[in-house]
């Protein structure tokens, strides 16, 4: 029973670790997979099943088949444990050690000089040699043709198969055979090469452009903070700068006892409790979500990271009837919501989806990359970078919607499907201070690109 379950748990193991890797990742895998196995599927196949006539052929031709199985083997292995590093070669991503294939080298000669021995002492049969020429080049071939260019590909395998037809026409093998032999070599190669080129070269493709869609998510959270930037210089450059010459005057007219002076101090006071509103100002638009804003820039970032979105019941934000302060909590649940998509989620699509009801507004945003991750930060009891309640992630949220009678449930549809519905009541209403509720606030803006969480 303890081995049964140690099975299951293996295997529940390897599926929630599938789940957990993106698209890309788990194309990826697949493809290496792939390729490893056609290793083993000649070596089990062409390259073990023609061996069998060697048992009727005497100790020699049996010692030579064993000899060939057990370098067949050894090159599978060899292949298998070489296509990831000649992956990474291929992508530019790490260097392949030359000394890798200095053993790969020696077992593809002395697997050659073993089949020309068998062919030499009768140990394999017509058809079976043409076999075991098939699955000769494959093992060493896969990661090889990832390393060099098609064309020195090409060339190193038609001299390989000259020279292996040439050592069998020197034991005797007939033309027949000898040209059958030649043909499978051919045929073989080819496959090797449009067999793992062309996957390998897909997946760099696809790789840059996950590349190239990390950085334009950074290049927008850059200009974000440039505008963000921009704008406080603004407020405060020219205030700044009265405020300094006003105190320098000041000073000047306090050292003459001048009572002018006094004016001046009044004055610098007026300017800097004005900057200080007008910063608040650009703090609080910042940081507060409006509802349609927030609705077309989480389309619009989604859209750019390659996710389609439908939005669904907005023909109008304000339309719905619905008080600004039950627009602006909702505003924070679809930037909360649109962060979290791309940073714990792998979608394809995701709904926005806004109706009213006799006595509130429900929002609901589902996506169908959930799987296995944790959306909105955490779980109940795992709120991701909350910080203890913070603004930001699925108790943050709660406590906006709390203050204001409303509620949010979110949790996994199905297999793929993650949904999160708010529910904010009508009659909510900001408090004395013009706030959504009297929350605590969070540590830094949310914004709706992960990195500026």
């Amino acid at each position: 029973m303890k081995g049964l379950k140690g099975v299951i748990g293996r295997v529940r193991g390897w599926r929630r670790g599938w789940h957990e890797r993106s698209k890309l990742e788990r194309i990826d895998l697949y493809t290496r997979v792939t390729l490893c196995s056609i290793t083993w599927f000649f070596a089990v196949s062409w390259g073990l099943l023609p061996l069998g006539d060697a048992l009727d052929e005497g100790p020699v031709a049996i010692a030579l088949a064993g000899a060939f199985l057990a370098a067949n083997i050894a090159q599978s292995v060899l292949s298998n444990r070489n296509v990831a590093l000649a992956f990474d070669a291929y992508r530019g991503t790490a260097p392949f050690p030359p000394g890798r294939l200095r053993l790969p080298t020696a077992l593809q000669v002395l697997m050659t000089g073993l089949l020309v021995a068998l062919a030499a002492v009768g140990g394999v049969q017509e058809e079976g040699l043409v076999l075991l020429v098939l699955d000769l080049p494959v093992a060493f071939g896969i990661p090889y043709v990832l390393l060099v260019p098609v064309r020195r590909f090409l060339l190193h395998s038609a001299a390989f198969s000259i020279a292996v037809v040439a050592l069998l026409a020197a034991v005797g093998v007939p033309g027949g055979l000898l040209f059958g032999a030649f043909v499978s070599l051919v045929v073989v190669t080819l496959l090797v090469l449009v067999s793992a080129r062309p996957s390998v070269w897909s997946l760099s493709v696809m790789w840059q452009a996950e590349e190239a869609r990390d950085m334009q998510a950074r290049l927008a959270v850059a200009e974000e903070r440039l505008r963000f930037g921009r704008d406080m210089h603004d407020v405060l450059g020219r205030n700044l700068s009265v405020i300094a010459l006003k105190s320098e005057l000041a000073v000047e007219l306090a050292q003459r006892g001048n009572p002018a002076a006094m004016d001046q101090m009044v004055e610098v006071q007026r300017i800097a409790r004005a900057s200080q509103q007008e910063v608040r100002d650009v703090v609080r638009g910042y940081r507060e979500a409006d509802l349609p804003t927030e609705l077309m820039g989480a389309q619009g970032v989604l859209q750019a990271a390659g996710i389609s979105v439908t939005v669904e019941g907005a023909d109008g934000p304000a339309g719905i009837g619905a008080p600004a302060a039950v627009q602006a909590a909702l505003g924070w649940v679809v930037r909360e919501t649109a962060t979290n998509v791309l940073r714990h989620g792998d979608p394809r699509h995701c709904w926005i989806r806004l109706a009213r009801t006799r006595d509130a507004v429900v929002l609901e945003v589902e996506n169908d990359g959930a799987g296995a991750t944790r959306p909105l930060g955490g779980t109940d009891g795992d709120d991701g970078d909350d910080g203890g309640g913070g603004g930001s992630g699925l108790a943050g949220l709660r406590v906006r919607l709390g203050a204001l009678g409303g509620s949010l449930s979110a949790g996994a549809v199905g297999d793929d499907l993650f949904r999160v519905t708010a529910t904010v009541p009508l009659t909510a209403r900001p408090d004395t201070n013009g706030r959504l509720a009297p929350s605590p606030e969070p540590s830094a803006a949310p914004s709706v690109l992960p990195e500026e969480r």
